[in-house]
């Protein structure tokens, strides 16, 4: 139903940027919510940062709070994640994905295949 590609992961050294994208299918990307996760090696996946249908909501873990921006382009169907002072603990592979409704605190349930970013110390 909602198909989403991500793009711009990599490596960096830290206190690096990197700015990824995620590209969604769809007529109606405005109307869902769109977030940010990431899984690091041995960990589960958690919770990075979201963003409101609108675009006039956003919320972000603690630990990438102040480093990391979320942003949207509904005419282009993208949603993205500028990340700032890059750490070696961001290290992870990072996934897009789509809730089924415009609200910030909305589940997801449309997922991207990821895109591996390495921070080196």
């Amino acid at each position: 139903q909602v198909q989403l590609v991500e793009s711009g992961g990599g490596l960096v050294q830290a206190g690096g940027s990197l700015r990824l994208s995620c590209a969604a299918s769809g007529r109606t990307f405005s109307s869902y919510a769109m977030g940010w996760f990431r899984q690091a090696p041995g960990k589960e996946r958690e919770f990075a940062a979201a963003i409101s249908g609108s675009g006039g909501s956003t919320n972000y873990a603690d630990s990438v709070k102040g480093r990391f921006t979320i942003s949207r382009d509904n005419a282009k169907n993208t949603v993205y994640l500028q990340m700032n002072s890059l750490k070696p603990e961001d290290t992870a592979v990072y996934y897009c994905a789509a809730a089924n409704r415009g609200a910030v605190n909305a589940r997801f349930y449309y997922w991207g295949q990821g895109t591996q970013v390495t921070v080196s110390s």
